[in-house]
This record gives C-alpha cells, structure tokens and sequence, in this order.
C-alpha cells in the first residue's frame, strides 16, 4: 500500500517537472532562439557597417 502511494506521489510530480523541461525547450526555440538570431544578425550588420565606412574614410583620405 505504502509503495503504491508512494509510486502514485512521484508520478504526480514527475508529471509537471516533465512538462516544465518541454514548455522550457519550446519557450527557448520559439522566443529565445528568434532573439539571440536577431541580435547576433544586428551585430553583423553594424560591423559590416562600420567596416565600410572606414574604408570610405581610407578612400576620402587617399583622394586628397
């Protein structure tokens, strides 16, 4: 009786611990993963950037 209690209890916690793990995995792909692209897209971009406006500048200087 005491085992079968006992089965029961950790199942019924064992239940939402497992649904944390896949609501924390699908929250990670559908709104973390987006972002971390996003930023990481953003910081190539303003190097991308800034590198051309240095070889602008490095132009403008050989020109005069």
């Amino acid at each position: 009786m005491v085992e079968t209690l006992y089965l029961l209890a950790v199942a019924l916690l064992f239940i939402p611990w497992a649904y944390g793990l896949y609501a924390l995995a699908r929250d990670g792909k559908n709104r973390l993963l987006p972002l971390a692209r996003r930023y990481l897209r953003g910081r190539r971009r303003l190097k991308r950037q800034s590198e051309a406006d240095a070889e602008r500048e490095e132009q403008e200087r050989q020109l005069y």
